[in-house]
């Protein structure tokens, strides 16, 4: 039962997404009225109210959003996306107000690189990634291609970035790798008519564009950290700077202010304020991740900012001081829990950090770092005292969850990283699973901890890790095939299921006579936890692996997500899927339904998480 077969009313509510594809070059837009932020997340672009914080989604791309490109009344959107080789990637024209596909444009190989409106809607301009290399002018009201054209002279340019004129219809402006190009439209012969600019002995890599007011010149940011001015009519470099103290890492964002300054964003995380003629800075912050976006509110009082590490700031123009508004993991989720009996907030996990967060507003309550190592799997301990999380350098540390505060630290816990992790109910004891497929239990001290007991049965990674109510006894699945069942009072295996799967995830049914498993092998196995003999089997995904699993408080349902990006929600004792989430854009890695039956929290390797309604509330 996939996606394709299922009605409205057994698709899941989406309610709300944290993340955003910070890696996108001007991917982040403040519409131009000025209540609204778009941002593009894998194959969704997301509208938000700068206020209320309150989301739309506009879903139609089938891969990662690659660009987008609003018009400058803010009546029409265009996002592109890529997609696979030899396939063609399509750009989706959006309708803002109804906030609906109009047009599928389909034209360009393998990747959208960028798109431009121009000053009147009547165009819109796209630019095809390396493998397709051409550039074509779209009617915008008929919604079909007018005429396109190579974009570079060697076969060795591309171009990465695009700009219209400002007053013109007619004119716009090409940059990349050993190309510089200003196009006029010839209509009346369908032909797009390009003029090479001269740059003299300089050799750049343009990365992005800005095109003064009156259209006069443009000016360019380049890879080598510096900016150029071009005359548009002579096509001639006017000047360039700064001769010394160049952008770290290169201009990676260029804004242009009605005051003539310029908002220039660097690959070291810089935002500077300059001025012309030689493009010194007057002011500079220090943002994390490298910039990718501007975007002025208005006339540029204020102006949005995103950075390569999915940070999103708010600047205003007098003060140049930035203010967090929104941030989100930029790298694979591991691991998402609440604590015990509360559904208020929700920890996850990823590299280089754990962060709390406040369920409802999204907000971003705690970040606790550890650099260069990656959490892979945390766990609220059941008094709140502590969040224990495994790292795959070997250790497990604990944390404060107030102030993210290191409590202790088990060192060389497991020799191939600590891969999953649970603490008994009664805070007393934390059992751990390594890579090398060992399973250690170790009591809970006041600030240390001591190994009780090590046991060796599986021959690789533990995934996951259950305990029962009653702390005697145990529940773990390995990628070794094999799950089992032991007993943590006199640390034996009690019983051991085999199946031909990588298992990922297991789970006790609530009332703990039975448990689900799920792995590689898209099967999702109902067995007896008294002989670990096999129940049922039902097909949990048409294609690929089933990574994450977890079942209410009453029972009556569980939920899954894997490698096909869809979360499913099923009857228990029916073995049906009731309702289909469709959203992730990538894999999702792990899920949970919040303690209160509200809501379903899903996270994937793309670093999204997404909040869904869910269906069935006791």
């Amino acid at each position: 039962m996939e996606s394709q077969n299922l009605d409205q009313e057994n698709q899941l509510e989406l309610e709300s997404i944290i993340g955003f594809n910070g890696h996108i070059s001007s991917g982040l837009i403040s519409h131009p009225d000025r209540e609204h932020l778009i941002y593009p997340l894998g194959c969704t672009v997301i509208i938000e109210s700068v206020q209320k914080r309150k989301q739309h989604f506009l879903q139609g791309h089938t891969n990662n959003v690659s660009c987008v490109a609003v018009s400058k009344s803010g009546k029409y959107l265009a996002s592109g996306q890529v997609t696979y080789m030899g396939f063609k990637a399509d750009i989706v024209l959006w309708d803002y107000i109804k906030k609906e596909a109009c047009a599928k444009l389909t034209l360009h190989k393998v990747k959208v690189e960028a798109l431009a409106f121009s000053p009147s809607e009547r165009y819109l301009v796209s630019l095809g990634g390396q493998d397709d290399g051409s550039v074509v002018l779209w009617d915008v009201a008929k919604r079909e291609a007018i005429c396109g054209s190579p974009v570079a002279a060697l076969s060795s340019g591309h171009a990465l970035t695009i700009a219209f004129s400002n007053n013109s219809d007619d004119i716009f402006v090409t940059g990349g790798n050993a190309t510089l190009r200003v196009w006029e439209l010839d209509l009346p012969n369908r032909k797009l008519r390009p003029t090479e600019c001269q740059m003299g002995q300089l050799k750049r890599v343009v990365t992005c564009l800005a095109v003064a007011e009156d259209d006069s010149c443009f000016y360019c940011g380049t890879s080598t950290g510096d900016i150029l001015k071009m005359n548009t009519k002579t096509k001639l470099l006017n000047s360039y700077g700064p001769q010394k103290d160049r952008f770290s890492l290169g201009v990676t964002a260029l804004t242009l202010l009605k005051t003539g300054e310029f908002l220039v964003g660097s690959g070291d995380g810089k935002l500077s304020l300059c001025k012309g003629p030689n493009f010194k800075a007057i002011k500079s912050v220090q943002l994390q991740g490298s910039v990718s976006s501007i975007s002025l509110r208005g006339q540029g009082h204020q102006f949005f900012v995103g950075t390569a590490q999915s940070q999103l700031y708010r600047f205003t123009y007098p003060e140049f001081k930035e203010e967090l508004i929104f941030t989100c993991h930029s790298e694979a989720i591991n691991d998402i829990v609440f604590p015990f009996g509360t559904s208020e907030l929700f920890a996850t996990c990823s590299k280089n950090d754990i962060r709390v967060w406040h369920n409802t507003s999204q907000k971003e309550l705690l970040r606790i770092t550890v650099p260069n190592m990656t959490c892979l799997a945390i766990e609220f301990m059941r008094d709140g005292k502590s969040i224990i999380s495994a790292w795959n350098d070997g250790k497990i540390r604990a944390f404060t969850p107030e102030s993210g505060r290191l409590m202790y630290t088990i060192e060389n816990a497991h020799s191939m990283g600590v891969t999953a992790i649970a603490p008994t109910n009664d805070c007393k004891r934390i059992i751990s699973g390594g890579g090398e497929g060992q399973m250690r239990v170790w009591e809970v001290g006041k600030d240390r901890c001591r190994l009780v007991e090590s046991m060796k049965e599986h021959k690789s990674a533990v995934t996951c890790i259950k305990v029962k109510s009653n702390n005697r006894e145990c529940l773990t699945a390995s990628s070794d095939g094999t799950c089992i069942i032991w007993d943590i009072v006199r640390f034996v295996r009690k019983q051991m299921i085999l199946a031909n799967t990588l298992f990922r995830c297991v789970s006790y049914h609530p009332e703990e006579f039975q448990f689900i498993t799920s792995g590689t092998d898209r099967k999702i196995g109902y067995w007896e936890v008294f002989d670990g003999s096999a129940i049922r089997e039902l097909d949990g995904s048409m294609s690929g692996a089933i990574n994450a699993m977890d079942i209410s408080n009453d029972g009556a349902h569980f939920v899954t997500g894997g490698d096909d990006r869809l979360l499913k929600v099923w009857d228990y004792s029916e073995g049906d899927v009731t309702h289909v989430g469709i959203g992730h854009s990538s894999s999702i890695s792990q899920l949970k339904i919040c303690p209160f039956s509200k809501c379903i929290i899903s996270v994937s390797t793309d670093g999204a998480i997404l909040r869904w309604k869910y269906p069935h509330p006791i």
